[in-house]
């Protein structure tokens, strides 16, 4: 099982080299279902994968001159301070079990993956959805308010499931933040890489044993998948290939729902 998480850890950078998001979605089960880690690890770990992977992506965008900085700084500084203050602050408090009526138990586990779930259906239904790919331009007003507003509740997401979030902040980049698809790609790809590196040296990392030599095995293969992915992404047409990894998120989002509510 660890030999084939190990080789799904390569799909984790190629999914962030080819679109710009989704490393999290495969890292989280990847982390849970076959290297066996509880919640609180599986979570934390994808923060440090994804962050580090991202900023590989990240960088390469700002070479080629894909970066709005205001956007990053607006969107950004609340995220991080949203995953500091649920991963420092609410995950540790977690009970157990959450709730408990007769013979129903909702346990964190099952809280954590089920909103985890949830979470990859919407990045399913926004990778299956023609809108984003068909934004021709920049919008002409940019709403940077509501973008600090909705940086926070996605950094506090961040923190409690473990996910970057590209698939909501990359519409909101485009919608607000008035940028157009590159530059929404290239700017989400920097903010998931400081809020989700930050949340988890600043949250995790200070109050967990931290597996570091498994850790940094499992990024540098994440982030050697990330320039394999940059490279594909020059042959393959985008838009199918967001399709076909959305079908892919929604097929796992089903899996993990019946894994943790209905299969014991």
């Amino acid at each position: 099982m660890e030999i084939i998480g190990y080789g799904m850890s390569l799909l984790v950078g190629i999914s962030l080299g080819l679109i710009g998001g989704g490393g999290s979605i495969l890292a989280v089960p990847i982390l849970a279902y076959l290297f066996g880690f509880d919640e609180k690890l599986a979570t934390g770990y994808s923060l440090f994968i994804v962050g580090a992977a991202s900023v590989v992506g990240g960088f390469r965008q700002h070479q080629n001159k894909n970066i709005d900085w205001n956007a990053t700084i607006s969107y950004g500084i609340p995220a991080i301070l949203g995953v500091w203050i649920v991963r420092n602050l609410v995950v540790p408090v977690l009970p157990e079990v959450f709730l408990e009526i007769g013979d129903i138990v909702l346990t964190r586990r099952m809280g954590m993956f089920g909103l985890f779930a949830i979470l990859m259906i919407i990045a399913a239904l926004s990778l299956l959805s023609d809108k984003t790919s068909h934004s021709k331009g920049p919008t002409k007003s940019k709403f940077y308010p509501i973008i600090f507003i909705e940086g926070f509740i996605i950094g506090a997401v961040t923190g409690f499931v473990g996910a970057g979030g590209g698939f909501l902040i990359i519409p909101a980049l485009i919608m607000l933040g008035g940028l157009e698809i590159k530059k929404a790609v290239g700017t989400s790809l920097v903010i998931i890489a400081v809020k989700s590196l930050l949340g988890f040296l600043l949250g995790d990392a200070m109050k967990m044993d931290i597996d570091w030599q498994f850790l940094l095995t499992f990024t540098s293969i994440a982030i050697a998948g990330t320039f394999i992915g940059v490279y594909m992404g020059k042959y393959i047409e985008g838009n199918k290939l967001k399709k076909g990894f959305g079908y892919f998120i929604l097929i796992m989002a089903v899996w993990i729902f019946l894994k943790e509510f209905v299969i014991k």
